[in-house]
């Protein structure tokens, strides 16, 4: 229960910053003026996409957050046999890292008008999202060389499930990215671009949250972190 309150926490923190950021908290009442000298205070603010890629995100928090909630739960039971934590992990949670400060280079790049800047930016954060599925299947194949089967332990068949639906939402991030891309070598304007640009890099800093996190459930550091902060608070 500890790391799915940590895990909530995280997510409730990040999503309050950013609905703060979208203007949602603005109270047009005390502002003066006509309403048209103040940007975000229609009656809708938010592109739709945006909106949607918000409950999306939230559903995705909350499928995470059941499934790191049933592995804390599971892994009190006398069956449980845990499995080694592959080292190839930690150079895949690196790539993931690269992976989203170059989306973010491509929406500063969006923000200043620079084309090739997010040309560059796209590229190599769709190149180090393929490189670190990669590095996830080498380390699936590496378990199970090792004989850590899906079926042969709850431990292995949590990994696998766990790391599986990071995969496949990573994917489905690809997928958007692919989109993205298009639109920039047909020659789409900026302002087109931005909107399209800002989703991609949401999601990937969300997913790469989300792998932290994941991480941290998996070797254990989490309780490490979560007792350390009783302690200081105790």
């Amino acid at each position: 229960m500890s790391a799915i309150i940590l895990v909530m926490a995280v997510i409730a923190v990040i999503a309050g910053w950013w609905l703060s950021q979208q203007r949602l908290t603005a109270k047009p009442w005390l502002e003066e003026g006509s309403i048209d000298d103040f940007p975000g205070t229609g009656a809708i603010t938010l592109p739709a996409a945006k909106l949607g890629l918000g409950v999306f995100l939230a559903v995705a928090t909350s499928l995470f957050a059941l499934f790191i909630s049933a592995y804390s739960m599971r892994m009190d039971m006398v069956d449980w046999r845990a499995l080694p934590v592959p080292a190839l992990l930690w150079f895949n949670t690196g790539v993931l890292v690269l992976s989203s400060v170059a989306m973010q280079w491509a929406y500063v790049s969006a923000q200043r008008n620079n084309m090739d800047g997010v040309i560059v930016g796209l590229c190599a954060g769709a190149a180090s999202a393929i490189i670190f599925l990669i590095g996830q299947l080498l380390a699936w194949q590496q378990l199970s060389a090792a004989g850590y089967f899906v079926a042969s332990n709850p431990a292995n068949s949590f990994f696998y499930m766990i790391t599986a639906a990071h995969g496949l939402h990573l994917m489905g991030g690809l997928v958007a990215l692919g989109r993205t891309t298009a639109k920039v070598w047909r020659g789409a304007e900026m302002p087109q671009l931005r909107l399209s640009v800002e989703l991609c890099v949401i999601y990937w800093h969300f997913l790469l949250l989300v792998w932290l996190v994941v991480l941290g459930v998996l070797t254990g550091w989490t309780d490490d972190f979560i007792n350390i902060c009783r302690r200081l608070l105790s």
